[in-house]
């Protein structure tokens, strides 16, 4: 009974379950999470690419794990059903360097794009290697490619290729931008990316929680389901907007970004 918050877990079973597509059941009375699901995202990038690029054809990569593969199936079904073509579906593996076998496989399919599910790791080097390979399509991916060194990794044919995020732009809020100068003040080594804010308003939900459960106690262990009962009524202004959670412990924001990398950067 010790309350967990996520600022990046995005697949939708850890909230509601194996079957949550069609009968959703809350997993762990303990956890919450303040970023959106996979459900969610993956769909929005369908939509994305369909109506607003006007991209009709794709190929479909994911590396073999429970969040590449879940954001391609909930990618796949939006898009299908908006009347797009996934023209070649394959995997890789997370370790893997050397892309040319899966890039030989999806080039004569012709798509137009290439929607990846994985991480930065894997998804810069393929960016990189299919346009040398002259696979000249953007690659889009969900938040686990959204990072600077995705570009580093993905080097100068990376302009083009896109990736959603939770949330808004963290600058391009009035609280996120106070969030990110008290960040550089602090010194810290790292950037922000894209979870610190989501990260600092998990935090913040953690202690309005405890302000509540806390008070009159006499020792932890008793407050800790009054802990987990405060955590599921917390609603406050946070740096990313309205930090509040549903009855799966789900934050109730379904803001998503498509980002795109111009000149180097996001």
């Amino acid at each position: 009974k010790i309350v967990q918050v996520s600022p990046a877990n995005t697949n939708p079973s850890l909230t509601q379950g194996a079957h949550y597509a069609t009968a959703p059941v809350r997993t762990y009375a303990t956890y919450f999470r303040t970023c959106t699901t996979d459900a969610v995202q993956g769909p929005f990038a369908a939509r994305y690419l369909f109506t607003t690029a006007g991209i009709k054809k794709v190929a479909t990569i994911n590396d073999k794990k429970t969040y590449g593969q879940g954001l391609v199936s909930a990618f796949t079904g939006e898009f299908t059903k908006l009347g797009g073509t996934v023209v070649s579906a394959q995997t890789v593996n997370p370790d893997d360097s050397n892309f040319q076998a899966v890039i030989s496989k999806v080039k004569p399919t012709g798509p137009l794009a290439l929607y990846y599910g994985g991480e930065y790791p894997v998804a810069g080097p393929l960016s990189q290697q299919m346009k040398a390979a002259g696979l000249n399509i953007p690659l889009m991916g969900g938040d686990g490619i959204y990072d600077p060194k995705y570009v580093a990794l993905g080097g100068t044919t990376s302009n083009g290729d896109f990736a959603t995020s939770v949330g808004a732009p963290t600058d391009q809020l009035p609280t996120g931008k106070t969030f990110l100068a008290a960040y550089a003040k602090a010194g810290y080594k790292d950037p922000s990316a894209a979870y610190g804010a989501y990260s600092y308003d998990a935090a913040n939900a953690i202690i309005d929680a405890l302000k509540v459960s806390l008070k009159g106690a006499t020792d932890v262990a008793s407050v800790r389901q009054a802990t987990i009962d405060a955590l599921g009524k917390v609603s406050f202004d946070g740096v990313t907007g309205k930090v509040s959670f549903d009855k799966f412990g789900d934050t109730t924001s379904r803001v998503l970004t498509v980002y795109k990398v111009t000149a180097g950067k996001w």
